[in-house]
């Protein structure tokens, strides 16, 4: 052993053994690695809102949504307040709903007509002043045949009176996610103070699918008769799209023909979102069109399930040299169809990891991108533990590290 090696080595040790016996290193910079074939596996997250491939739309108001990953096909004016009208029903089936799911109510039970709700104007039921009505009976007037009179019985005989019912509907709303509504009655009537947005309606479509399955098939149903009058849904997605399976329509002189939308086709749902249309006809034309474009110019692409390892991070000063990294949920992506060929997927973390790591610790992130599409971001977590090893591993490693530049 020459004199000028350890002439080389000694300050070198030196320097390893104070590094090691401190605070480890957070070694180099962040890097991004691509990952395996994005096709091959599968996936969650909510992309971001974008606007989607060009299309027109009449609607003076209008949002598409995909359900599962929250990206935004389409949007109009989606932020900009507007008279809901009948679409505003929604809010009062949610709060009916989430009465019956706590067992405040039950459909079997009867609710009294008032002589207000007899003599409403508007869509009707045709409630009979005195009677008593099934909730079930009054939910399907609500929703089937948009009765405005069925609104305010259930709202009296749940609540003692509308002004009441009114104040849960402002009470839930921001509770679900809704940041730019006001209601002042449960029907939906033109009213100064009564407002909601394109992207409200989209997001109460969602939370009722989400939170009420065992009541969401009264938006499917076609046909109601009561007091021996038949009326059938407005929806008229249900008669000309397939896959269709609510939500509500909506009119008046002050916001025109409106509607939201659900339809699910293969297990992938479209929610669609329309205000201020000139016609019944335009209304049922454009729905149509709309959806059928979503369908056909997007798709999900699951790329990791929950728990599947993304790749191997490198561990400085580990027990281990590597640890195994993962998604929390499973990692799902909207995009345009024809830009699937184009679509990037790179890990980014710091590089390497020090040591030690717990299982679930956030590591890094999966980046997934395409031109002209919003950038998709999912947390990278460890999928187990790495202990940190002991001084005189970490003297060695350092040692290493700083004579030949080989970590660990």
């Amino acid at each position: 052993m020459s004199r000028r090696w350890l002439l080389s080595v000694v300050p070198a040790l030196v320097a390893a053994i104070l590094i090691a016996l401190t605070t480890p290193t957070t070694a180099l910079a962040a890097k991004s690695k691509p990952t395996a074939k994005p096709g091959d596996a599968k996936s969650k997250p909510a992309a971001p809102a974008a606007n989607g491939l060009a299309i027109s739309t009449q609607a003076r108001h209008a949002l598409v949504v995909e359900a599962e990953t929250g990206a935004v096909l389409f949007e109009r004016r989606a932020d900009e307040r507007m008279p809901p009208a009948s679409m505003s029903k929604m809010m009062t089936a949610y709060v009916v709903f989430d009465m019956l799911k706590q067992g405040r109510a039950k459909l079997a039970d009867e609710l009294p007509v008032s002589e207000r709700a007899w003599k409403l104007g508007g869509s009707k039921m045709f409630v009979q002043v005195g009677g008593r009505i099934k909730i079930g009976d009054l939910i399907r007037g609500m929703i089937v045949q948009s009765g405005n009179d069925s609104c305010l019985v259930l709202a009296e005989g749940l609540a003692g009176s509308e002004a009441a019912f009114v104040d849960l509907m402002n009470e839930r709303a921001p509770k679900i996610g809704l940041k730019n509504s006001h209601f002042a009655n449960v029907d939906g009537l033109p009213h100064p103070d009564h407002w909601m947005t394109a992207r409200d309606l989209a997001i109460l479509a969602l939370r009722t699918i989400a939170d009420f399955p065992e009541y969401y098939h009264y938006y499917s149903e076609k046909g109601f008769s009561f007091s021996g009058i038949e009326q059938g849904n407005r929806n008229p997605l249900l008669y000309s799209t397939s896959g269709t399976d609510g939500l509500k329509t909506g009119h008046t002189e002050e916001a025109g023909y409106s509607l939201t939308a659900s339809v699910l086709r293969d297990k992938r749902r479209i929610v669609l979102v329309m205000s201020g249309l000139p016609s019944m006809k335009s209304r049922a034309q454009e729905g149509e069109r709309l959806a059928e474009w979503a369908f056909r110019e997007f798709n999900d692409y699951r790329l990791f399930a929950a728990g599947d390892k993304v790749d191997d991070a490198d561990v400085w000063l580990g027990a281990a040299p590597k640890v195994p990294i993962t998604v929390a949920e499973d990692v799902l992506v909207t995009l345009p169809r024809r830009s699937r060929k184009d679509m990037k997927v790179t890990i980014s973390y710091d590089r390497p990891v020090p040591a030690p790591v717990m299982k679930g610790d956030k590591l890094g992130k999966l980046v997934v991108t395409v031109p002209e599409w919003p950038t998709v971001e999912v947390p990278l977590f460890a999928a187990a533990n790495v202990e940190r090893i002991g001084t005189f591993g970490r003297m060695a490693t350092l040692a290493a590290y700083l004579i030949w530049g080989n970590k660990r």
